[in-house]
């Protein structure tokens, strides 16, 4: 039989795991790297770059007359995608975690 409260009932602990996934993705902050440590990009769980820190080292090898700007420019993009693999990986963990091992499709 059909409950309408019920309904209403699982739809309010929907939101509240919603809330507390965008609270915990606030919270998660991961780092991502390149180039052995050259390069880090620190980003939280939602995926937002909040710092990148490039090893004056790395910056070194870019001065003469033809420096490697391209190097470096990969080493920032390897550096972001993988704090992005990262960021993603907590995300999975924290829904999983969340909905206590439902075997949900895509999740």
């Amino acid at each position: 039989m059909f409950n309408p409260l019920k309904i209403s009932e699982m739809m309010s602990q929907a939101t509240q795991m919603q809330e507390e996934v965008q609270r915990k993705l606030d919270q998660t902050i991961v780092e991502g790297t390149s180039g052995g440590g050259a390069v880090t990009a620190t980003m939280n769980g939602k995926k937002q770059l909040l710092k990148m820190r490039i090893d004056p080292a790395a910056v070194i090898g870019l001065s003469g007359a033809q420096p490697d700007v391209e190097m470096l420019e990969d080493l920032v993009v390897a550096a972001v995608n993988d704090a992005g693999r990262k960021a993603e990986e907590a995300l999975q963990s924290s829904v999983k975690g969340m909905l206590g091992g439902l075997n949900l499709p895509g999740m």
